[in-house]
């Protein structure tokens, strides 16, 4: 009996241990829900609801039953505590998602650590934040997580951020880039380095972190941040005057924009338009494929500030390094090149049909112009075309506003296409060139791999040989062409883009002030000289000698915008 009495009480001691660590994981839980829904209200206020949908997922994520069931199961068997059992059921979930050989899926891993550690700080005493006041912050950090929305959203409290790991796309690393604070990443070691209190210096020109800088260093980046803003402020004034060179010829300088808010930003910035808006983060940074509705929004939210007429919607080029979950397919060994983007279209055609109903409907009554990335042949552009044509008549059908008159226009970036541009030019409306992508492909180079990072340059002599092809083939019929990318928003490479004849130029919001300046300082005739020079030019080097010697003698105070 005693020996039953024992073995009784043994166990309803066990029972309301396990009782106990159940109800401090419900109340974890509620808590972390609680947490998330005030982040989406927050987030959607500020950035929008495609950003807020983040943390909508992470809701899901939370609401799981099969995931909450996993942990309480490890709780009730009695293989250990709730904070245990959520840091067990944390690293089985990364090791599913770790054992998915794709890019993307690897950095959604980060979401993946958020939901947990958020219910991990309800179930122990959560750090103190830092306090605020006083000089901005650094904030050190193994990466950019969505939780950190919150803080980050305090205006003016974070001068920049450095992470160890993280991804460019990653979620958090999107929410950064939207407020404008400089991120570095990759800084091995910084967490065991860095103690509260040190002082940083942070170089987002250069991607160079100096922790506890000594007085040399010091002096040298604080006279440096003061020129810098001098500098800038007096960019900044230049919003409202018009792009024109010394000579009085016009130029369009157009913003890139990711979000509704790079709109805006971007026309704040004085920005003529939007050359590309690229649609795809907003299904980045969604939990499943975004209703027709939710996109029309975001596209009529973008197109506000500037007119329909005046911005250019990419449609989406997922793939590669730009991969959601709902999206993923068999492992590609070198994805660049494979199944991505349009190349989707035919097998997807109602994910690519709702996009462009969406566009349709965001321009209604307007024009919208339309581009479409990663054209390799002219059969893509024509089903694409056809495409489109089915959405119109079926929203005319419908009786659904939309735009009435549509521009085509086609993203050169394949080289197939550079060297087809005489059978494009007479089917698209508009040209832009696609820099980025156009170099890696031409180089056989890939832009995101350090190793050959050094051949993906701007300043390939013959990358300008074939803009100068393009331009002419387009200038034949009559149709404008933009230049996107890294050479866009390069000030070496103004010069002789503009002399080569380009006059559309779409680039960083952030960089639009210095490059019209630059613009107002050169005439189109020493534009066409360093144009000429260049194509007879036969090395990268050569090329970046010349041009930087050139752009400073024009503007000798480039170099504390740019870095070199």
């Amino acid at each position: 009996m005693e020996a039953g009495t024992r073995r009784g009480s043994g166990t309803h001691r066990v029972a309301a241990v396990t009782d106990a660590e159940l109800d401090r994981l419900d109340k974890a839980r509620a808590k972390s829900l609680c947490d998330l829904e005030a982040l989406e209200r927050k987030v959607r206020q500020e950035l929008g609801a495609s950003r807020a949908a983040i943390f909508k997922a992470h809701r899901l994520l939370l609401e799981d039953p099969l995931l909450i069931g996993k942990v309480k199961s490890l709780v009730v068997d009695g293989a250990c505590g709730a904070v245990e059992a959520v840091e067990r059921t944390r690293e089985e979930f990364i090791g599913m998602f770790q054992r998915v050989r794709d890019s993307r899926m690897l950095e959604r891993i980060a979401d993946i650590k958020d939901v947990f550690q958020r219910i991990i700080g309800h179930l122990d005493d959560p750090p103190p934040l830092p306090p605020v006041g006083g000089e901005p912050l650094v904030l050190v950090a193994e990466e950019i997580l969505p939780s950190m929305a919150g803080v980050l959203l305090e205006r003016g409290r974070f001068a920049a951020i450095v992470t160890e790991t993280g991804g460019v796309t990653g979620h958090g690393a999107i929410l950064a880039r939207s407020l404008g604070i400089p991120a570095v990443s990759g800084a091995r070691g910084i967490l065991r380095a860095a103690f509260p209190g040190d002082l940083i210096a942070v170089d987002g020109r250069e991607g160079v972190v100096h922790l506890r800088p000594g007085p040399e260093i010091l002096t040298a980046y604080r006279k440096l941040a003061r020129e810098y803003a001098s500098v800038v402020g007096r960019l900044v004034e230049n919003r409202d005057q018009p792009a024109v060179t010394a000579c009085g010829q016009s130029v369009s300088l157009l913003a890139n924009v990711n979000y509704p808010l790079d709109a805006r930003v971007a026309h704040a910035t004085g920005a003529a338009g939007v050359g590309l808006y690229r649609t795809e983060y907003l299904f980045l940074t969604h939990p499943s494929i975004p209703e027709e509705d939710e996109q029309a929004a975001a596209y009529r939210a973008t197109i506000e500030p500037f007119g329909s007429s005046n911005v250019v919607i990419r449609t989406i080029d997922l793939g590669a390094d730009k991969m959601v979950p709902w999206l993923t397919g068999q492992h590609e060994a070198n994805p660049f090149m494979g199944y991505r983007s349009i190349r989707m279209a035919r097998r997807h055609p109602g994910l690519f049909m709702r996009q462009l109903r969406a566009i349709l409907r965001a321009a209604a009554g307007g024009i919208v112009n339309i581009l479409f990335p990663m054209i390799s042949r002219l059969e893509e552009l024509l089903f694409l075309r056809r495409l489109l044509d089915q959405g119109r008549e079926d929203l005319t059908r419908e009786g659904i506003p939309h735009a009435d008159e549509i521009r085509v226009g086609v993203l050169v970036e394949v080289p197939a296409i550079a060297f087809a541009i005489r059978s494009i030019v007479k089917r698209v409306d508009f040209i832009s060139i696609g820099s980025n992508d156009l170099t890696q492909y031409l180089m056989a180079a890939d832009r995101d791999n350090p190793k050959v990072a050094h051949l993906c340059q701007p300043y390939n002599p013959v990358l300008f040989r074939l803009v100068r092809r393009i331009f002419k083939a387009a200038s034949r019929t009559g149709i404008p062409v933009t230049i996107c990318g890294e050479m866009a928003g390069e000030p070496r490479c103004l010069l002789p883009l503009l002399g080569l004849g380009i006059r559309r130029f779409s680039m960083a919001a952030a960089l639009l002030p210095s490059v019209k300046e630059l613009l107002r300082r050169v005439t189109v005739e020493e534009a066409a000289e360093a144009a000429r020079r260049v194509c007879r030019m036969s090395t990268f080097r050569a090329v970046r000698r010349y041009l930087t010697e050139r752009t400073h003698e024009i503007m000798p105070d480039l170099n504390l915008i740019e870095g070199d």
